[in-house]
């Protein structure tokens, strides 16, 4: 693999005049009028394209193009197989197509599109913590059009639902079929793994390793499903939240296989992969080398790392994350691999799309082991050389803490104890409350395995899921108690949602198609979330919680309108609960209901079996 991956750089670098390309391609593919970011930089890329633009006097206001429209700079890069044209479009400018009237043997015209209706105030609504974030792997879940399962000319022409390692036919039609199910679970919002073309040889399912960032996978249903879907949960209340990838791109992406200068991606002399030692970004005490193997060294050999201080790879990137936005007209990023990124430029990535569209949600995977090293990644209070500006992180801190009260014996900093210290912990952060919290994901054992499928467990895990401070996310199939590890392979956390494909024997979308354990876990989860969504003191209201006892945690939230109390048995034995300990939050009450039996009773000391947990509204 090291030598093919060095083959393709050469051949990119030295033989590009050589490069066959299929016609001109602009990037971004249109703009609009209208829009804050009004200085547009457009890739135009095509064989030996350079040589059709001629050297062109600029005046100081550059040559119009269109009204409001102007170009200031034709920049020629290593490649002439490319053309940065620099643009400024001003208030002035209208909706419309306009053409490079100087270009020699083409025709190169570019259009500015109406903004879409409510400039960011109807859509790019951001999640907040009165949501419900519901993950899918498109290709895992529902496939609603079968004719685009396999795409001619694609290199995965798999279709296989016996192994976890091929394609499986899940796409966009299928997600929006399910809105109504998605919704009588109490979901508000959808995040998809990436639907941006992905068209490498192998392991595509997951979408991670892009190849087009203009395009939509078609065996995802192309740019109309996407269109459609965002449309459809739009409709319905709901919210859509986008997988954006900064940190790679896939190896047969254009911009790899014919590069536009030798300094697009971060070079090594042979394959350097990253350290994944996050540390190195704030260790005072870091070495040079190690700062930058973990910076910019390759995540896999397949996803060749971009480099994010070339301002030209900056501004494909950054127009590119505005473009998707206003086209779409999605929620908010999800943003992957965050600390592998180069920081300034996120920065600056994040405020170009705050600045355009104000109530946007941007939260980072910020798989690390330690509240100091996943608030530095995020707005915090620190004094620090680096301040970051996103919002909001995956809290995988709270997911070990949730994980070890789950599955550790009560100590002195293990079990429960470890949950509570990382909560203690909320004052480094400039709002937790956008943390997004969760029990798994597409990466990880789902959560009913690493608890060995005990349904107390689970269901506790649920309850302080659904009402702990932060955004809660639900990876799909966790409501009816999926299971897989990643050993031997991540896939196996990627199995079906049965009932997706018109094949399957049974129906999991249905309470007819669950068996007894999956309706009670489904029912479970959706009590809560429905309860959750009215709930002001959960949504929006403070947390308090209490130093655990023996193995019990006790925590609430609360606000002038609302008492919410949750009580988790985290030991082996069966615990009196003594609320006298907790007549700071208790007082002024008399009764508790619970919001999963809806029984209502006198506010007074009760027994709690092991990992067990109950969720109660105080009532005076």
């Amino acid at each position: 693999m090291k030598k093919y991956f060095l083959s393709i750089l050469v051949f990119s670098f030295f033989n590009a005049a050589l490069a066959q390309t299929a016609g001109i391609d602009c990037y971004p593919t249109h703009w609009w009028a209208g829009m804050k970011w009004n200085k547009l930089q457009i890739m135009v890329h095509g064989n030996n394209v350079a040589n059709n633009f001629p050297m062109i006097k600029m005046g100081p206001e550059g040559v119009k193009l269109a009204t409001g429209v102007r170009l200031t700079k034709i920049n020629r890069v290593e490649n002439p197989n490319y053309v940065f044209l620099d643009l400024v479009i001003d208030a002035t400018a209208k909706p419309g197509k306009f053409s490079f009237p100087f270009v020699k043997n083409m025709e190169l015209s570019y259009e500015l599109k109406a903004r879409r209706t409510g400039n960011g105030s109807s859509f790019a609504q951001g999640v907040t913590s009165t949501d419900f974030m519901y993950l899918i792997m498109p290709d895992r879940f529902s496939n609603g059009d079968e004719s685009n399962d396999r795409v001619p000319g694609m290199r995965d022409q798999t279709l296989n639902r016996d192994t976890v390692f091929n394609r499986h036919g899940g796409d966009l039609k299928g997600i929006a079929n399910k809105l109504d199910y998605l919704q009588s679970l109490g979901v508000t919002a959808l995040w998809l793994n990436p639907v941006i073309e992905n068209d490498m040889d192998d392991r595509t399912e997951h979408g991670y390793a892009f190849t087009n960032h203009y395009k939509v996978d078609a065996r995802l249903g192309g740019d109309k499903a996407y269109h459609e879907l965002v449309d459809a949960t739009h409709k319905k209340g709901m919210k859509v939240i986008q997988d954006a990838v900064y940190n790679h791109v896939g190896i047969y992406h254009h911009t790899v296989t014919d590069a536009p200068m030798k300094d697009w991606l971060h070079q090594w002399p042979s394959f350097t992969q990253t350290s994944y030692k996050d540390q190195t970004l704030f260790d005072p005490y870091a070495s040079k080398a190690d700062y930058k193997i973990m910076a910019d060294g390759w995540f896999v050999k397949l996803m060749p790392d971009l480099n994010q201080g070339n301002p030209y790879v900056a501004n494909f990137l950054i127009q590119h994350a505005l473009w998707t936005v206003e086209e779409f007209g999605i929620d908010g990023w999800r943003i992957d691999t965050y600390a592998y990124n180069d920081l300034p430029f996120m920065n600056r990535c994040n405020k170009a799309l705050e600045d355009e569209y104000p109530k946007i949600t941007l939260f980072g995977e910020t798989w690390v082991h330690g509240v100091p090293n996943q608030s530095y990644f995020v707005q915090n209070n620190y004094n620090i050389p680096f301040k970051s500006n996103l919002q909001a992180a995956t809290d995988f801190q709270t997911l070990w803490g949730i994980s070890d009260a789950m599955t550790k014996d009560f100590g002195w900093t293990d079990g429960v104890n470890k949950l509570y210290t990382v909560l203690s912990q909320d004052y480094v952060y400039k709002d937790p409350m956008r943390n997004v919290i969760f029990l798994d994901n597409h990466d990880m054992a789902r959560f009913y395995s690493v608890v060995n499928e005990d349904m107390e467990k689970y269901k506790t895990a649920v309850n302080w899921l659904l009402t702990c401070r932060g955004v809660p996310q639900f990876y799909y199939g966790g409501e009816i108690g999926m299971t897989g590890t990643t050993s031997p392979n991540d896939g196996y956390v990627r199995q079906d949602f049965l009932g997706g494909w018109k094949e399957d024997k049974v129906n999991k979308f249905t309470a007819e198609g669950r068996n007894a354990k999956e309706n009670e876990i489904w029912n479970h989860i959706s009590t809560l979330a429905k309860y959750r969504k009215n709930s002001s003191a959960i949504t929006t209201g403070k947390m308090m919680q209490f130093v655990p006892q023996d193995g019990v945690y006790v925590y609430f939230r609360y606000d002038d309108k609302q008492t919410v109390m949750v009580v988790m048995n985290t030991a082996k034995e069966n615990k009196t609960i003594a609320l006298k300990r907790f007549v700071e939050r208790t007082n002024g009450f008399s009764k508790m209901k619970n919001i999963n039996t809806g029984a209502i009773t006198e506010l007074k000391d009760f027994n709690l079996d092991s990992y067990k947990s109950n969720v109660f509204e105080l009532i005076k």
